[in-house]
């Protein structure tokens, strides 16, 4: 099952802990987050802050990459667009990784 890893990352200015706006918008998608990753049968494997970087790290693992994207568009999601930048990396797990050496020639 493909597990996406996210780096969500703000500029001080509109850091969710220091600018009320932004505090808003991410205390809305965090009070419906579960039954978003329920609706898409997205699992949440881990969520980290890192406060001196202005960081989120979020590991989630789901049954497709169509499910990542479907998350994504949901408008909850979409307005967090507007004060963060983030980038996405797919990733394996241990065993997934393996597997794939084993079938390597």
């Amino acid at each position: 099952m493909p597990i996406q890893i996210f780096f969500n990352k703000t500029s001080p200015e509109s850091d969710p802990m220091f600018n009320e706006k932004s505090r808003k918008i991410m205390m809305d998608l965090m009070s419906k987050r579960d039954g978003l990753l329920k609706k898409h049968g997205i699992k949440e494997l881990g969520n980290w802050f890192v406060p001196s970087e202005h960081l989120v790290i979020i590991v989630d693992e789901a049954q497709s990459l169509d499910d990542f994207q479907k998350l994504a568009m949901e408008p909850e999601y979409t307005v967090m667009l507007a004060y963060l930048t983030y980038e996405t990396k797919v990733a394996l797990s241990a065993a997934e990784a393996m597997k794939m050496m084993k079938q390597t020639k």
